[in-house]
Formats: C-alpha cells, structure tokens, sequence
C-alpha cells in the first residue's frame, strides 16, 4: 500500500473541492464504523483457482508479475515491492475467484478477530511463513486476514523516465526509447467485488475490518433507497493510503469483477500494453485516468478471462477525509480516455448473465427491478 504522512488540523469534506461533488445528506450512510473489531493494514493478496498453472504462469510474467514460488500444486505471484505476495493460484478443477486476503496490522489482531467472529487461528503455507483466520463475508465470498511472519524482499525497479516539463528540462542531450516489455508489477493495489447485499457487505467490511469509505455512488432518482457502490480503503490514521483497497457494488453477480496492480507510470502502462496486445492478449478497457481514485488504468483478460488492471498515479487518503457522493454512470468512470466497453461493463449478454440476474430477481436480497433498471440506466449513461 502507499502510504504518505497527512497533517491535517481538520476534518476535510468533500464540499471543498476534494474529490466529490456533494456530501452526505442527513441521516446518510457515515461511511465507517464507529467501534471495528480490528483494522485491517492493507490488502494482502488474492486467491484462484486454475486448472493449468503452466498457462497461467506464462500469462503472469507477460503481465508483469513474478514469481515468488512454484509447485506442483500452487503458483505464488509477486511485485517488486519488499512485502507479501500479490496472489496465489491453486491448481483446481476449474478457474474460479476463491476470495481475498486482507493484512492484520498485528498478529495480536488475529487474535481479537478470531475471539469475536468464533473463529481459529491457522498456520497457512504462504512463502516465509504465517497465520490467518478464515470468514465468509455476507456474500458468500471467503475473508482470510493474515498475517505473515517474513516480508519478501523487495526486486529492481522498472526504470522511471526522466520528464521534461513546459521550461523545466531535466533531460538534454538524451532521448526517451522505454523497452518494449512488460509493466513491471510492484504491488497489488485493490479489488472490485459485485455483490447482491451491498447493505450488509458493505457493513461487515466497516464493522469487522474497520475499513472506511471514501466515495459513494447512487443511482439516478434513487439516492434515498442509499448507495449501490462504495471505493473502500484502510483506515492507518493520518498516514495517507489508497484511494480504495476494495471497492463494492450492488449487481445480480456475487464474487470478483477486477483487480488492480500498480506499476511505475504512464510509459510502464503503455509498453506494458503494446507487449500484452503483440502476444495475443485482449484489453478491455484503456488507456485513460478514472474519477474515483484518479487512476491513470489499462484493463486487460487473462486466458481464463479474468480482467485485471495496470495502474499508476493513484489518489492517497487519510482517515479524516469525509466520503463523496456521486450519481453513479458509465461516462462517470474517467476524466479522458476510450468510451467505456461493454466488455469492461460486464453488459455482453450470455445465457449465464441471463440466469444471474433471473436468480437474483427471485432471491432475498437487494437486486429488484427497480435497482436493476436503474443500474441498466446508469451504465448506458
């Protein structure tokens, strides 16, 4: 996570200019929890399964990442950040999102997290060696929280290049030619999750992890039945951090939608993507910067059709800066850049999209026609 120390003497809102248009109105969601059991430090690495771990390695390393270990079984991935590994991927009958791992500030908060949710504390296999307590979050989905006993340390850099600005030239007598290869990953930046109880998911977030919301999203004429997406992050005091760690939304799907890894720059970004779409690989959603979080991004399918994100220049919080309000939309999503894909949407129609939503209409939770039309709306706005 990055992080950069805040002296703030007081409460930033977003009416300031910050990061959203509106604030809270009253009696509006607070965006965190007043007494958490723990708070979580950062996002410590997602959990796949795959059936064929040698393609999902060669699609890795294309990617960017590399490769903290390797079994018969498991394929441990990595950035060049000294820290834990970005994610794992088990060898399973088929390709499928098995959850997240969220980082304990302490091995004490296990513990505290263990005693209060009824759960044990557990010896895990990751590289260096750690502990973790298993929960289900409303959704369904597995939550470990780790904590490892040895930091990886960090790799080499991808080179950053020298910039010349307007009439400050830093570079002379020297041009810019970035190798055409892959964005150098150096950590694992968050993770968009869809879920049918968006209420409850994003309470247990707040309430057992002690993440805090820094925007909010609403859809059109729907602002008093409450949000329907959160961008989440940690909570580390006056030490700024990621915009968002996890971010939620409200949707007939229950499980992964994207993640994000951060790389150096925009150049990192773009070679990164010429290597990618020389070997086959299918983009689907970029170059451009986003609204929430400022992201500059490149989105991209792996082989088993997994999207994933290049990212860089991302937006840092600290705790007292208050949640933004926003209407939620598809032209929303960025300051500049392509038209937003469908692909990207997750609006390609298919029977399995078909059946998800069907499912969803008839189930308990927070998906009926009205919050379906209006996310149908929203992302053809």
């Amino acid at each position: 996570m990055s992080h950069t120390p805040v002296n703030r003497a007081d409460p930033q809102t977003p009416h300031q200019d910050l990061h959203g248009e509106q604030g809270a109105l009253r009696g509006e969601h607070p965006g965190r929890s007043r007494n958490p059991v723990i708070k979580v430090a950062d996002l410590a690495w997602l959990e796949f399964e795959k059936p064929d771990l040698d393609r999902a390695e060669v699609f890795a390393r294309d990617f960017g990442f590399a490769v903290a270990a390797r079994t018969e079984g498991e394929l441990w991935l990595r950035g060049t950040f000294a820290g834990s590994p970005c994610m794992v991927i088990r060898r399973g009958r088929a390709s499928r999102f098995i959850g997240p791992a969220f980082r304990a500030a302490e091995r004490a908060d296990l513990d505290r997290l263990a005693r209060a949710t009824g759960s044990t504390v557990r010896d895990i296999g990751v590289p260096g060696g750690g502990q973790s307590v298993a929960l289900l979050d409303p959704s369904g989905l597995p939550v470990r929280v780790v904590h490892c006993a040895e930091q990886l340390p960090a790799l080499p850099e991808q080179e950053t290049l020298i910039l010349n600005f307007g009439t400050d030239h830093r570079r002379t007598n020297a041009t810019q030619r970035p190798p055409r290869e892959p964005s150098r990953i150096q950590r694992l930046g968050h993770v968009v999750l869809e879920t049918r109880v968006f209420a409850r998911t994003l309470d247990w977030y707040l309430d057992t992890l002690g993440m805090i919301v820094s925007d909010f999203l609403f859809l059109d004429g729907q602002r008093g039945r409450g949000p329907t997406m959160a961008f989440i992050r940690c909570d580390q005091g006056s030490m700024a951090v990621d915009h968002h760690t996890l971010a939620l939304h409200l949707g007939p799907g229950t499980g992964y939608v994207h993640s994000a890894y951060q790389v150096t720059d925009l150049d990192a970004i773009a070679v990164g993507g010429e290597y990618l779409a020389e070997r086959g690989y299918k983009r689907s959603w970029g170059i451009g910067r986003h609204i929430q979080g400022s992201q500059l991004f490149d989105y991209w399918r792996d082989p088993d059709h997994f999207m994933l994100e290049h990212f860089a220049d991302g937006d840092l919080f600290s705790c007292d800066l208050e949640p933004g309000w926003a209407p939620m939309s598809a032209s929303g999503l960025a300051q500049w850049g392509p038209p937003v894909t469908r692909d990207f949407l997750g609006a390609n129609p298919s029977p399995a999209k078909l059946r998800e939503v069907m499912t969803a209409l008839r189930g308990d939770n927070e998906l009926d026609p009205a919050r379906l039309l209006g996310l149908m709306k929203a992302m053809s706005s």
